[in-house]
């Protein structure tokens, strides 16, 4: 008699439906890859160049490049299945670390540039996914789940990557943050997230990149969307690469810089409960109060600047606190507004909000540091904190 045994050992990975939880998992996978050397990054083009203004215009020109490559993703969903697309932003991760260990000019801009569309694939195909699983009236939910699972990342990442820096070099800084994106790329595979879904068809129309740039501005509420997630980016770039650079300018040190990066980090704990506030009073009133108060604490900043740093990264931190809030809710502009079959092609025009923020504030703050203190830079951060808010509370729906 003879037996055909089948173990069904993938099966349940392969038809489980991922929820909330399983995505956010994900996110903080990524968020340890990448937060273990976003201080590690400013700090060592500055070490290479020696010069924050000089810093400022690099991330200028290699964000500029990223962007490029960022919407040209659609056209690459269109040809292949999205897992390979999300495994290739966990692959171009790795990449990324051998080429910043080379320690050089060139190995830093590539570098940079692979990290840039590396994230883009990841966010683009992860977005796509949780529109496809996660249901309209969940996603509040969902957003700030996902952000308090990848606070544990944002907190010790930076201050880990920043001594692993200083203390071992390059290699340890950058091979730690390698090994786990590897880690992101075998539990995405475990997962096996179907790309066919109840909500709607994996697969993605070809597209052109610049109709959808066009298709996107002719929407209204998309446009906002966009401005909102813009303006929170601005404020967490500005804080990744300025926030090390005034630590090391004014003597306090390399570390001392990580340990403020990471304590803001820590404040995305509160995404939890901003995410309850905005469920109570509403999406609007909490987004518009929560650029308020950044714009407060980033004038502040900028008043303290180099005569007082430690002040000023108070302030700083105070602006993480409220930035949490635009990160546990802001996205939810998007979700909701976002129409089900233009989503592939309309998620990767809105995520370059995330190239715009890495090039577009180093750019008007490259320019203002030739002629003032590196406290320009962050009262530059409050006075556009301030005009978000102000979109936001004329132009987001009253009964968001």
């Amino acid at each position: 008699m003879q037996l055909h045994v089948r173990h069904p050992v993938l099966l349940p990975a392969a038809t489980r439906q991922p929820g909330a939880r399983a995505f956010a998992t994900l996110f903080l996978l990524e968020s340890v890859a990448r937060a273990s050397v976003a201080s590690v990054i400013p700090i060592q083009a500055y070490d290479i160049l020696r010069n924050e203004q000089q810093v400022s215009f690099l991330y200028t020109s290699l964000g500029l490049v990223g962007l490029a490559s960022a919407v040209l993703i659609p056209i690459l969903l269109s040809r292949t299945r999205r897992a390979w697309v999300y495994t290739l932003g966990a692959a171009c991760l790795a990449i990324a670390a051998g080429l910043f260990i080379m320690s050089t000019l060139f190995g830093l801009a590539t570098g940079m540039v692979t990290r840039v569309f590396g994230t883009a694939c990841l966010n683009i195909t992860l977005n796509l996914y949780i529109m496809d699983w996660i249901r309209k009236k969940e996603l509040v939910r969902s957003e700030s789940l996902r952000m308090a699972f990848a606070t544990a990342a944002w907190t010790l990442g930076p201050a880990l990557g920043v001594w692993l820096y200083t203390e071992w070099g390059v290699w340890a800084a950058h091979g730690w943050a390698a090994a786990w994106a590897c880690v992101l790329a075998a539990v995405f595979w475990y997962l096996r997230i179907a790309e066919g879904t109840p909500i709607r068809s994996g697969r993605v129309k070809p597209a052109n990149p610049l109709g959808n740039v066009a298709r996107f501005l002719e929407q209204p509420r998309l446009r906002l969307a966009w401005l909102i997630a813009f303006g929170r980016s601005c404020f967490w770039s500005t804080f990744f690469i300025y926030t090390p650079i005034l630590m090391v300018l004014t003597g306090e040190g390399k570390i001392a810089g990580a340990i403020v990066v990471s304590a803001g980090n820590l404040l995305l704990l509160g995404a939890l409960f901003w995410g309850r506030l905005g469920q109570r009073y509403g999406v609007r009133k909490v987004i518009a109060g929560a650029f308020v108060g950044l714009a407060a604490f980033c004038l502040i900043a900028g008043l303290a600047g180099t005569s007082a740093p430690w002040l000023a990264a108070m302030a700083l931190l105070g602006g993480a606190a409220c930035a949490a809030g635009l990160d546990a809710i802001g996205g939810v502009a998007f979700l909701r507004a976002v129409r089900p079959h233009e989503r592939a092609q309309m998620t990767a025009v809105y995520r370059t909000y995330i190239d715009f923020s890495d090039f577009a504030p180093p750019f008007f703050y490259g320019i203002a540091l030739g002629f003032f203190g590196l406290g320009v830079v962050f009262i530059l951060l409050s006075m556009f904190m301030l005009t978000c808010a102000g979109f936001a509370w004329r132009y987001l729906p009253r009964s968001m």
